[in-house]
């Protein structure tokens, strides 16, 4: 048992689960009160319904999100979507879920909003004559990619905006529907206007399943590592998140497969478990992994200073203590011995402009 453990809602006995990450619906840390299920003491079996993913459309104003982060490689993203339907447990994303008084718990998965005027949107805040070009980041807080972009095709309009205007843009995901846009990536990388990053956190298929219940097998995502970078698009594998004694052992594993698939860079982050992402990830292992749970916990904790999480600006992506410093070690030196470089390729943001409207002369220089 776990001291100083947050009590989890019981499971909804009415609601059949398939391939979710979340067993339950606490929630969020701004409610003032919560709901607990009550037996009238009748034994009278319900119905069970299976719980479905629902997705609602938003419509906001503007859709570039601006972070000053000091221990962040860009300083503007874009997401069309809240929320994720791969589902996995660990998502440091869940707790924004809470600011719209939604659970970070199956909410998160299962209660999507998208933004389908991304597109236009973006293109809008790119014409205004303040704006400055840096590279955009995709997938910062959802992927970008996740089951419902396949039918939704919300990305393919954000990329062409972004062609047309030469601005450059990066991508994190683990969604296998990237490669449906494989063209506007490729094209994109040809100008050095593009890089794409895959995040891989284990090779064992019974375990990736278990954790991200949604997301594309681990050999999926080589197979896209593959592609993409087939397609000449540079490709980093981001082994993470690492998970103490779970993931842990397979850092040089997960480089090695990586960079037979045409990964060049790479990079790693350690487990993370803000807010309402610890209570939920303890209520996993005790279901998942009964047996480590424990050892897995106190592991974290190591790592996070005796605590769950440890949400200070130039610890929260590498931890500390001797353990995480074994751990960035083994990845420094894997990462050397296989021929990975050392950072990502540098963006283009020098052509950045306005593309040709209907009518216009080009330029013959």
């Amino acid at each position: 048992m776990f001291y100083n453990r947050p009590m989890l809602p019981p499971r909804d006995p009415d609601q059949r689960l398939k391939a979710r990450g979340a067993d339950t619906r606490p929630a969020g840390r701004f409610e003032r009160e919560s709901r607990i299920r009550e037996s009238d003491d009748w034994d009278i079996p319900e119905e069970q319904s299976l719980l479905r993913t629902e997705v609602t459309t938003e419509r906001p104003r503007s859709i570039i999100t601006r972070n000053s982060s000091p221990d962040i490689s860009f300083d503007r993203s874009i997401n069309p979507y809240r929320g994720c339907e791969h589902g996995c447990i660990y998502c440091y994303a869940r707790p924004s879920h809470a600011y719209l008084g939604l659970s970070p718990g199956l909410d998160f998965e299962t209660r999507i909003t998208a933004k389908p005027d991304a597109a236009a949107l973006l293109a809008r805040e790119l014409a205004r004559p303040s704006y400055r070009p840096a590279p955009i980041a995709l997938g910062t807080n959802t992927d970008p990619y996740q089951p419902v972009e396949a039918r939704l095709a919300i990305m393919p309009g954000i990329l062409r905006v972004l062609r047309d205007w030469n601005h450059p843009v990066t991508l994190v995901t683990r969604g296998r529907t990237v490669l449906r846009d494989l063209d506007l990536w490729a094209e994109m990388a040809a100008r050095d206007q593009a890089a794409v990053g895959v995040s891989v956190t284990t090779l064992d298929a019974d375990l990736a399943r278990a954790l991200e219940p949604r997301a594309p097998t681990p050999a999926t995502r080589l197979r896209m590592i593959r592609e993409l970078s087939r397609a000449g698009v540079p490709v980093r594998v981001m082994v993470a998140p690492v998970i103490p004694v779970l993931t842990e052992p397979e850092i040089e594993a997960i480089l090695t497969a990586a960079r037979e698939a045409g990964a060049t860079t790479a990079t790693m982050i350690p487990l993370r478990l803000p807010h309402e992402v610890a209570p939920l990830f303890r209520d996993w292992l005790e279901r998942h992994r009964p047996g480590m749970a424990a050892h897995v916990m106190n592991r974290v904790q190591d790592m996070r200073g005796g605590r769950d999480n440890d949400p200070r600006f130039g610890h929260r992506f590498r931890g500390e203590g001797l353990h995480a410093q074994l751990a960035q070690q083994r990845f420094r030196l894997a990462r050397r011995r296989l021929g990975y470089r050392e950072g990502g390729p540098p963006l283009d943001c020098s052509r950045f402009g306005p593309p040709p409207r209907a009518g216009d002369q080009l330029s013959l220089f």
